[in-house]
């Protein structure tokens, strides 16, 4: 009961995680820069992401461009769009994979069967995590350094926006659900391992036909 209590934690953590990095990367708000111009009236707030660039006016006008040429996006964004969508797809195999291998459900037939499955779930979120992590700590390292090249004007440089935090944080609940997965799937295995069958005592004792026989030739 105990490990299924800790499965079913770390199903709930990498439910949060999948969520979050699908939302981080979808989200425009990747790395945005506050243009305040002359007065407040005509300030505008730029957002830029890995699929669209948006534009939020003062005055409550809103658009959005989509960024259609993948040749022209820098390389940290070309790479994080393939990562970031690797990890949606591992982590989606993983929450399927380990559904089938929890405990507490009744799928996936004998239990050395469930017991590959969660471990192979777990794989599954630990690299979902770690393909999220990458680029994000990536691209924040890029925004920082652009920010402070004191050679870029002050209207292009950008503050690391929220889908980058979502990402990260989403990033390690994944990776620790993976661990708690790996981890519980670990234990069950140890545990027949020091607890091995124990074999039957093998009897020397000879058949009674052929000690009968055995006497018969004394006469």
């Amino acid at each position: 009961m105990a490990t299924a209590g800790v499965q079913l934690l770390a199903f709930a953590l990498a439910l949060s995680g999948v969520s979050g990095v699908l939302a981080a990367t979808l989200l425009p708000n990747w790395k945005v820069n506050m243009d305040a111009g002359s007065n407040i009236i005509t300030t505008i707030e730029r957002l830029e992401g890995l699929w669209m660039d948006c534009t939020w006016y003062s005055t409550g006008m809103f658009s959005c461009t989509l960024k259609y040429s993948v040749l022209a996006l820098p390389s940290h964004e070309q790479a994080a769009r393939a990562a970031m969508i690797l990890a949606c797809i591992l982590s989606a195999v993983g929450i399927c994979t380990s559904t089938v291998g929890m405990e507490c459900t009744r799928l996936g037939g004998d239990p050395e069967t469930k017991r590959h499955a969660c471990f192979a779930g777990g794989v599954c979120f630990l690299s979902a995590g770690t393909s999220g992590l990458i680029p994000t700590v990536w691209y924040t390292k890029e925004i920082i350094a652009n920010f402070l090249d004191f050679t870029v004007p002050q209207s292009n440089k950008h503050e690391p926006g929220g889908a980058v935090y979502l990402g990260i944080i989403s990033a390690v609940l994944l990776v620790i659900s993976g661990m708690i997965f790996c981890t519980s799937c670990l234990k069950k295995n140890s545990g027949a391992l020091l607890h091995p069958c124990k074999q039957l005592p093998v009897s020397n004792a000879q058949p009674e036909d052929s000690s009968a026989y055995s006497m018969k030739d004394y006469v």
